[in-house]
């Protein structure tokens, strides 16, 4: 028996994030209708989310380690489990990996970025702002750290907020100072 054609189409990124966004737009409009038949249409689509997730914590139940990890790196699934609070990963260990996938693009402008850890619901993140003026001229950290917060948030948002940690630089001591004792 052949599989009906539109089963065997897929939707690309792209479109599942097009479709993501006006379901955001529509559900948006939906909260600000008055009236009985928004508010059944409100009910309708909780109780789809419910259903469907009830049927991915179903599949998270019968997936093995490895495949329950695949499942978890799926960008859309992985967003899904996250919503469901299914997500196989701890907080913690999703907003660090974001952090250090960031790393490389932080390191090129000439700064870092680290995981520092949660508090109170508060991911933390050390940012060391580059001197160098490499690719990343002209752009301050107040980009960096936005663009480290939405790179968190989208795989943890359960965290409140991502704020940065202040690092100081050690200061700087001549060596004569330390030597050199004045006279009495």
């Amino acid at each position: 028996m052949a599989e009906p054609e539109a089963a065997a189409e897929r939707l690309a990124d792209p479109d599942v994030e097009a479709r993501l966004a006006r379901l955001d737009a529509l559900l948006e409009g939906l909260d600000a209708a008055p009236g009985p038949a928004t508010r059944s249409a409100v009910e309708a689509v909780g109780l789809l989310t419910e259903v469907y997730g009830e049927a991915l914590a179903r599949v998270m139940d019968r997936a093995d380690g490895p495949l329950a990890e695949r499942l978890a790196d799926d960008e859309l699934l992985g967003h899904l489990l996250v919503l469901h609070s299914l997500h196989p990963e701890p907080v913690e260990r999703r907003a660090a990996r974001a952090v250090e996938r960031l790393r490389p693009a932080v390191r090129e402008r000439g700064g870092d970025v680290e995981w520092a850890g949660v508090e109170a619901g508060v991911g933390r993140v050390r940012l060391t702002a580059g001197g160098g003026c490499g690719s990343g001229c002209g752009t301050g950290s107040g980009d960096v750290t936005a663009a480290v917060r939405e790179a968190v948030l989208a795989v943890a948002p359960e965290l409140t907020a991502v704020e940065p940690v202040q690092v100081t630089p050690p200061a700087f001591v001549p060596l004569t100072t330390l030597t050199h004792r004045g006279a009495p």
